[in-house]
């Protein structure tokens, strides 16, 4: 799908914030009130809004325990990241996962319980990954930011 100025502008809004109004969406890039909505349809239709979530803090509930994880692979070929990269969609538990250049071939995100509950994803399931050389794991001490939209 081409996306143009227009496009790119509804995308950054509903970044910060999913749940504006249309009309308050149109006037935030210029449009038509029609206009955006069909642009939005759109978007929705051709996948790059591929749904909607609401961020929640609930004082009741404890806050996850975040681990970045830098994973290093035994092998970079092709056959070696597909299948690592296979099998990490299968893991609930990773939130993020990212291929990158540098160090580490992958940065993941998995948000658990405390320490007991990161012990047991890394038993059961990095450990298990195919092709792991590597696991290297940092512990977010406090979040700074979250859910942001990017431009």
């Amino acid at each position: 799908m081409d996306l143009d100025a227009f496009d790119h502008r509804i995308l950054r809004v509903l970044r910060v914030d999913g749940r504006i109004s249309n009309a308050a969406l149109a006037a935030e890039v210029g449009l038509s009130p029609s206009a955006c909505l069909r642009r939005l349809r759109a978007l929705e239709a051709g996948g790059v809004i591929r749904g909607y979530a609401a961020l929640v803090d609930d004082p009741t509930e404890a806050l996850p325990t975040v681990v970045v994880i830098q994973i290093t692979l035994e092998r970079q070929t092709e056959d070696h990241l597909n299948r690592f990269e296979a099998a990490v969609k299968r893991c609930p538990e990773v939130r993020e996962c990212y291929l990158m250049g540098g160090a580490a071939d992958y940065l993941l995100r998995v948000e658990t319980d405390g320490t007991a509950g990161y012990e047991r994803i890394h038993k059961e399931v990095l450990s298990r990954l195919p092709g792991v050389a590597r696991i290297h794991s940092s512990f977010a001490i406090r979040t700074i930011v979250r859910g942001r939209g990017t431009s």
